[in-house]
């Protein structure tokens, strides 16, 4: 760190520093305020996509329960084929978005399948995608989170660090350009008294001649 320098240039930087900090502060502290809005509705988000990942499953549980036939053997019968996840900015914070998702179904004979297999394809189907949402409600979350800790840090920084550096150096070079300030005026008056004791030891000496 550079050593402070007492001077009035010094002096003026340091204020123009904590202006600058004070007007920075509140708009990061709204940011950081708005991003923790965010990562709860992220964590809510993911919450809602993981419960809807488990009640696909259990749905699908209830609905065909001939699945758990060993007879039946549908590996393999929907598969993700292609997804397209763009970027959405959320307060300045880029998070991805699923925009798409392309699953293929493998093909299987209508005749030679029990008819409820086509409900279980748009079940598959729905879990594959709910699955991908999860997984992008948690990157979202994790991103924020990440994002959050940032701009706290942010903060924290200006809140306990910066702000508080500025006003002590501030103080400090006042006091010593005010000190030095009452020791210029101090050795002022001592230098008029000794000339004016000079002149008159002076006017005595001629008074005496």
């Amino acid at each position: 760190m550079a050593k402070l320098k007492l001077s009035k240039h010094e002096l003026h930087e340091q204020q123009e520093q904590l202006k600058l900090y004070r007007r920075l502060l509140p708009s990061l502290d709204l940011k950081r305020r708005q991003l923790s809005i965010e990562v709860q509705k992220a964590r809510e988000e993911y919450t809602a996509a993981q419960s809807a990942v488990d009640a696909l499953e259990t749905q699908i549980g209830e609905e065909l329960p001939m699945l758990a036939d060993e007879e039946f053997r549908l590996g393999g019968l929907v598969q993700m084929n292609s997804f397209n996840v763009i970027e959405q900015n959320v307060v300045g914070v880029k998070l991805p978005f699923l925009d798409s998702l392309d699953c293929t179904v493998a093909d299987y004979s209508m005749l030679a399948t029990p008819p409820w297999v086509d409900m279980l394809v748009q079940r598959l189907k729905d879990a594959t995608e709910q699955r991908m949402r999860a997984e992008i409600a948690d990157q979202r979350r994790n991103i924020l989170q990440t994002a959050v800790r940032r701009i706290t840090q942010r903060v924290n920084l200006f809140e306990k660090i910066l702000i508080p550096t500025a006003i002590q150096n501030i103080q400090k070079i006042r006091i010593f350009l005010g000190d030095a300030e009452r020791a210029a005026v101090v050795t002022s008056k001592l230098a008029k008294k000794k000339q004016q004791k000079q002149r008159e030891t002076e006017a005595e000496a001629e008074e005496a001649l």
